[in-house]
Protein backbone atom coordinates (compact mmCIF):
# COMPACT_ATOMS: atom_id res chain seq x y z
CA UNK A 1 0.00 0.00 0.00
CA UNK A 2 1.09 3.59 -0.63
CA UNK A 3 0.06 6.57 1.47
CA UNK A 4 0.40 10.15 0.24
CA UNK A 5 0.97 12.04 3.45
CA UNK A 6 2.09 15.19 5.18
CA UNK A 7 3.75 14.73 8.60
CA UNK A 8 1.75 17.56 10.17
CA UNK A 9 -1.68 16.52 8.87
CA UNK A 10 -3.91 15.40 11.74
CA UNK A 11 -5.96 13.30 9.32
CA UNK A 12 -2.80 11.45 8.27
CA UNK A 13 -2.02 10.98 11.95
CA UNK A 14 -5.41 9.38 12.45
CA UNK A 15 -4.81 6.97 9.56
CA UNK A 16 -1.32 6.01 10.74
CA UNK A 17 -2.52 5.59 14.32
CA UNK A 18 -5.06 3.08 13.02
CA UNK A 19 -2.39 1.33 10.95
CA UNK A 20 -0.06 1.02 13.93
CA UNK A 21 -2.87 -0.15 16.21
CA UNK A 22 -3.68 -2.86 13.66
CA UNK A 23 0.04 -3.70 13.28
CA UNK A 24 0.03 -3.13 9.52
CA UNK A 25 2.04 0.12 9.40
CA UNK A 26 5.05 -1.67 7.87
CA UNK A 27 2.89 -2.61 4.89
CA UNK A 28 2.47 1.07 4.02
CA UNK A 29 4.95 3.02 1.92
CA UNK A 30 4.68 6.68 2.90
CA UNK A 31 5.09 9.24 0.13
CA UNK A 32 5.80 12.77 1.44
CA UNK A 33 3.40 15.13 -0.32
CA UNK A 34 2.48 18.80 -0.19
CA UNK A 35 -1.14 18.80 -1.35
CA UNK A 36 -1.18 22.61 -1.59
CA UNK A 37 1.18 22.36 -4.55
CA UNK A 38 -1.21 19.99 -6.39
CA UNK A 39 1.51 17.47 -7.26
CA UNK A 40 0.89 15.42 -10.38
CA UNK A 41 1.36 12.08 -8.59
CA UNK A 42 -1.27 12.90 -5.96
CA UNK A 43 -3.78 14.34 -8.43
CA UNK A 44 -3.46 11.22 -10.56
CA UNK A 45 -4.84 9.26 -7.59
CA UNK A 46 -6.98 11.89 -5.87
CA UNK A 47 -8.49 14.73 -7.90
CA UNK A 48 -9.27 16.55 -4.64
CA UNK A 49 -5.50 16.98 -4.06
CA UNK A 50 -5.83 16.11 -0.39
CA UNK A 51 -3.91 13.94 2.02
CA UNK A 52 -4.22 11.32 3.24
CA UNK A 53 -4.71 9.31 0.07
CA UNK A 54 -4.15 5.56 0.26
CA UNK A 55 -3.49 3.42 -2.79
CA UNK A 56 -4.30 -0.21 -2.03
CA UNK A 57 -2.29 -3.23 -3.16
CA UNK A 58 -4.57 -3.60 -6.18
CA UNK A 59 -4.13 0.05 -7.17
CA UNK A 60 -7.45 1.41 -5.89
CA UNK A 61 -7.20 4.92 -4.43
CA UNK A 62 -9.06 5.81 -1.24
CA UNK A 63 -9.32 9.26 0.28
CA UNK A 64 -10.68 10.95 3.34
CA UNK A 65 -9.54 9.55 6.65
CA UNK A 66 -12.83 7.86 7.68
CA UNK A 67 -12.83 5.81 4.46
CA UNK A 68 -9.14 4.93 4.70
CA UNK A 69 -9.43 3.95 8.37
CA UNK A 70 -12.39 1.72 7.66
CA UNK A 71 -10.47 0.06 4.84
CA UNK A 72 -7.42 -0.50 7.07
CA UNK A 73 -9.75 -2.16 9.56
CA UNK A 74 -10.22 -4.97 7.01
CA UNK A 75 -6.46 -5.59 6.67
CA UNK A 76 -4.59 -7.85 9.05
CA UNK A 77 -5.71 -9.94 12.00
CA UNK A 78 -5.84 -7.40 14.86
CA UNK A 79 -9.11 -6.76 16.71
CA UNK A 80 -11.34 -4.35 14.75
CA UNK A 81 -11.32 -0.64 15.46
CA UNK A 82 -14.82 -0.26 14.00
CA UNK A 83 -17.35 -2.16 16.13
CA UNK A 84 -19.48 -4.33 13.85
CA UNK A 85 -22.94 -3.58 15.23
CA UNK A 86 -25.04 -2.36 18.10
CA UNK A 87 -24.63 0.60 20.43
CA UNK A 88 -20.82 0.31 20.47
CA UNK A 89 -20.70 0.94 16.71
CA UNK A 90 -22.83 4.07 16.88
CA UNK A 91 -20.92 5.45 19.85
CA UNK A 92 -17.59 4.90 18.05
CA UNK A 93 -18.86 6.50 14.85
CA UNK A 94 -20.32 9.46 16.74
CA UNK A 95 -17.01 9.96 18.54
CA UNK A 96 -15.20 9.79 15.21
CA UNK A 97 -17.50 12.50 13.85
CA UNK A 98 -16.85 14.64 16.93
CA UNK A 99 -13.09 14.21 16.65
CA UNK A 100 -13.14 14.96 12.93
CA UNK A 101 -15.36 17.99 13.56
CA UNK A 102 -12.88 19.39 16.07
CA UNK A 103 -10.09 18.77 13.56
CA UNK A 104 -12.01 20.51 10.78
CA UNK A 105 -12.58 23.57 12.98
CA UNK A 106 -8.98 23.62 14.25
CA UNK A 107 -7.53 23.34 10.74
CA UNK A 108 -9.72 26.27 9.67
CA UNK A 109 -8.48 28.32 12.64
CA UNK A 110 -4.91 27.53 11.73
CA UNK A 111 -5.27 28.37 8.03
CA UNK A 112 -7.43 31.45 8.45
CA UNK A 113 -5.20 32.73 11.24
CA UNK A 114 -2.29 32.94 8.79
CA UNK A 115 -4.15 35.32 6.48
CA UNK A 116 -4.53 39.10 6.82
CA UNK A 117 -6.99 39.77 9.63
CA UNK A 118 -10.26 41.66 9.38
CA UNK A 119 -13.50 41.68 11.36
CA UNK A 120 -15.22 39.05 9.21
CA UNK A 121 -12.26 36.65 9.37
CA UNK A 122 -11.92 37.15 13.13
CA UNK A 123 -15.62 36.38 13.58
CA UNK A 124 -15.29 33.23 11.46
CA UNK A 125 -12.29 32.03 13.49
CA UNK A 126 -14.15 32.78 16.73
CA UNK A 127 -17.07 30.66 15.54
CA UNK A 128 -14.74 27.73 14.84
CA UNK A 129 -13.19 28.09 18.27
CA UNK A 130 -16.67 27.97 19.79
CA UNK A 131 -17.29 24.69 17.92
CA UNK A 132 -14.12 23.26 19.45
CA UNK A 133 -14.92 24.51 22.96
CA UNK A 134 -18.49 23.17 22.92
CA UNK A 135 -17.39 19.77 21.69
CA UNK A 136 -14.62 19.50 24.28
CA UNK A 137 -17.12 20.26 27.05
CA UNK A 138 -19.57 17.64 25.76
CA UNK A 139 -16.77 15.06 25.64
CA UNK A 140 -15.77 15.96 29.19
CA UNK A 141 -19.32 15.32 30.43
CA UNK A 142 -19.41 11.87 28.87
CA UNK A 143 -16.05 10.28 29.69
CA UNK A 144 -14.58 8.02 27.06
CA UNK A 145 -13.77 4.40 27.76
CA UNK A 146 -10.32 2.87 27.55
CA UNK A 147 -11.17 0.79 24.50
CA UNK A 148 -9.10 1.68 21.45
CA UNK A 149 -11.51 2.19 18.57
CA UNK A 150 -12.01 4.63 15.72
CA UNK A 151 -13.82 7.07 18.00
CA UNK A 152 -11.14 7.26 20.68
CA UNK A 153 -8.42 7.48 18.02
CA UNK A 154 -10.18 10.38 16.27
CA UNK A 155 -10.69 12.27 19.53
CA UNK A 156 -7.11 11.73 20.70
CA UNK A 157 -5.77 12.95 17.34
CA UNK A 158 -8.00 16.02 17.60
CA UNK A 159 -6.78 16.83 21.11
CA UNK A 160 -3.19 16.33 20.01
CA UNK A 161 -3.73 18.71 17.12
CA UNK A 162 -5.14 21.35 19.47
CA UNK A 163 -1.94 21.12 21.50
CA UNK A 164 0.17 21.29 18.34
CA UNK A 165 -1.53 24.08 16.37
CA UNK A 166 -3.62 26.01 18.90
CA UNK A 167 -1.32 26.12 21.95
CA UNK A 168 -3.02 29.29 23.21
CA UNK A 169 -6.22 27.28 23.78
CA UNK A 170 -5.86 25.24 26.97
CA UNK A 171 -8.71 22.79 26.56
CA UNK A 172 -7.65 20.96 29.73
CA UNK A 173 -8.94 23.80 31.93
CA UNK A 174 -12.55 23.27 30.84
CA UNK A 175 -12.25 19.51 30.42
CA UNK A 176 -10.28 17.94 33.29
CA UNK A 177 -11.86 14.49 32.91
CA UNK A 178 -11.11 14.49 29.21
CA UNK A 179 -7.54 15.53 30.01
CA UNK A 180 -7.20 12.64 32.46
CA UNK A 181 -8.44 10.25 29.78
CA UNK A 182 -6.06 11.69 27.17
CA UNK A 183 -2.81 11.50 29.12
CA UNK A 184 -2.35 7.70 29.19
CA UNK A 185 -3.56 7.42 25.58
CA UNK A 186 -0.94 9.97 24.51
CA UNK A 187 1.74 7.67 25.93
CA UNK A 188 0.77 4.68 23.79
CA UNK A 189 2.93 3.60 20.82
CA UNK A 190 0.42 4.46 18.04
CA UNK A 191 0.16 8.02 19.31
CA UNK A 192 3.85 8.56 20.10
CA UNK A 193 5.02 7.30 16.70
CA UNK A 194 2.61 9.55 14.80
CA UNK A 195 3.50 12.77 16.64
CA UNK A 196 4.09 15.70 14.26
CA UNK A 197 7.68 16.92 13.93
CA UNK A 198 8.85 19.76 16.10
Amino acid sequence: MKLFYSPTSPYVRKVMTCAIAREIDRQIEKIPTNPHESPVALIAENPLSKVPCLVTEDGFALYDSPVICEYLDTVGEAPPLFPAAGAARWVALRHQAMGDGVLDAAVICRMEGQKPRDAARDAFIARQREVIARTVIVLDRDPLGKLLDIGTIAIACALGYLDFRLPDYDWRVSAPRLAAWFEPFAGERPFIETAPPG
